[in-house]
Formats: structure tokens, sequence, C-alpha cells
């Protein structure tokens, strides 16, 4: 049996939202997967709502903001790439900023994280 707040974090998840979502816009997933022209499948949208995958890839979420006309932003926060907490410099800290780059493979994402802690830390010295 789901304890209260069990439902209250599942609701506050980034599928319970994405299936708000859907459902704000009247949307099947069919339709969704459609709309996006097939970039994200209904079943790969449903394993989203039901918090099956967590962290699906910006690019994903991307169409998905496009198709829901909701803020890419708040879905990227929703999956943990960026925190909405600002630094000392005014600026909100990014997980990384690769997200900005389609399809990197997680090799590639790691490369790109080693050599920006590489330009840091020379910049330290």
């Amino acid at each position: 049996m789901a304890k209260v707040g069990d439902q209250r974090a599942s609701d506050e998840s980034l599928g319970a939202h994405l299936a708000r979502l859907r459902t704000a816009a009247g949307l099947s997933l069919r339709q969704v997967e459609d709309a996006t022209e097939k970039e994200v499948s209904n079943a790969y949208l449903s394993q989203l709502e039901n918090n099956k995958i967590a962290k699906p890839s910006p690019n994903i979420l991307h169409a998905l903001a496009r198709i829901y006309k909701a803020s890419y932003e708040d879905l990227m926060k929703r999956a943990g790439y960026f925190t909405s907490d600002a630094g000392a410099s005014g600026r909100r800290q990014a997980k990384a900023a690769t997200f900005a780059v389609q399809g990197l493979t997680p090799e590639e994402e790691q490369i790109l994280l080693d050599y920006l802690a590489f330009i840091r830390k020379q910049k330290r010295k």
C-alpha cells in the first residue's frame, strides 16, 4: 500500500509531469509519437510516464517540450540535468553544458566533461 508521501513524490516526478502535460494537451501516446515524427515512440513515452526511464536524453525532452508547448528548461531541470539554484555569480549551475549537443554517446559526454575539467584546472594555474 502506497503512503501519501510516496504518492506525492510520484506526482512530482518527471514521468507524472509528462503525463499531466500530455493529458492537458489532449493527446494520446500515439498522437505524441506522430507529432514528434516518431522521434519519441509511444512505448518510450509510456516508460517515461511510468518512471521506468528517469533521465531521457535532452533531444527527447526538447521534442516533448515543443509538442506540449512546455518549458524545455523545466523539463531539463526535472530530469536532473541542472538545478534551479544560482551560483555565487548569479548564473544557474548546469550539471553539464553537453545537453546542448544532440546525439552524444555517454563516452563522448564523459570526454567533454573531462576536457572541461582540464580547461578549468589550467585556468586556476
